[in-house]
């Protein structure tokens, strides 16, 4: 573990505040010429652009030698040193219909491995963060997984695969069967968002298909941190790459992981 890593984690968390802000002040503004499609139900604002180039800059002032993996502009890739993976706004659907469901989600990784992640969500002022090996905080204090160990009991948030639509069939049938096993599924639209609330406790499981690594990176070592389990649909870690993904707390993980494999077997499984 680099011994900067609290350094690091300071200035993520200066820049995603300065990008909240950035962000909230342009709620309820943009016009039609300032909102772009990148492809059929993916959508990018100048927001989204904006947000990236504070973040981006304000970890350059302080570290220029460092590497991005961002959403919007930089792709630099096999970085054997430190890497910031950025998503400058999760959630942009929300945000163009001021739907108030969007964050910031920027990762830290160090020759290959997350090593800490900040969440944070500007409407709330809620900022998730952890550091590889001292575990997960909102708002400064401890959080956990929660504790629930029985589906039916259980809440579960999931995205549907806008990006991904020819799954559509299999997905429905998997939140089917997940939906008459458990108390209830929500669908946000902030996929950092959902990771954070599985670390803190607020639900129990998650299940997701096509996402990027910057949807997942900090909420992967924030719920790690929490005591909580993320994969991939077969069980992998090689969950970043692939973009499907299962978390939870150690048991509503293992019994998405199954349900999972029942319908995702030889179709994905990764």
């Amino acid at each position: 573990m680099p011994m900067k890593v609290d350094d690091f984690l300071n200035i993520a968390i200066e820049s995603a505040m300065l990008a909240g802000d950035f962000i909230i002040s342009k709620l309820g503004k943009l016009s039609i010429s300032d909102i772009s499609q990148k492809q059929i139900s993916d959508f990018v604002t100048k927001v989204d652009t904006e947000s990236e180039k504070i973040i981006i800059n304000t970890i350059r002032k302080k570290y220029p030698s460092h590497a991005f993996y961002t959403e919007e502009s930089i792709k630099d890739r096999n970085s054997n040193s430190y890497r910031w993976i950025i998503d400058p706004l999760d959630g942009t659907t929300n945000y163009i219909h001021q739907y108030p469901v969007f964050s910031i989600s920027i990762a830290l990784e160090y020759k290959g491995k997350i090593i800490l992640g900040v969440i944070y969500d500007p409407m709330r002022k809620e900022i998730f963060t952890a550091i590889k090996g001292k575990g997960s905080f909102l708002n400064g204090e401890k959080i956990n997984v929660s504790k629930i160990n029985n589906l039916k009991y259980s809440l579960i948030t999931t995205g549907f695969p806008f990006r991904n639509k020819q799954f559509i069939e299999y997905y429905l049938k998997l939140f089917k069967n997940i939906f008459l096993e458990v108390s209830d599924i929500r669908r946000a639209g902030s996929a950092a968002i959902d990771l954070a609330y599985i670390a803190c406790g607020r639900c129990d499981g998650f299940f997701e298909i096509g996402l990027s690594p910057w949807d997942i990176a900090a909420g992967s070592i924030i719920i790690k941190e929490a005591g909580g389990v993320i994969t991939g649909f077969g069980g992998g870690n090689d969950f970043l790459f692939y973009g499907n993904i299962i978390a939870g707390n150690p048991y509503i993980h293992k019994e998405l992981l199954k349900e999972t494999k029942k319908i995702f077997t030889g179709i994905i499984d990764k």
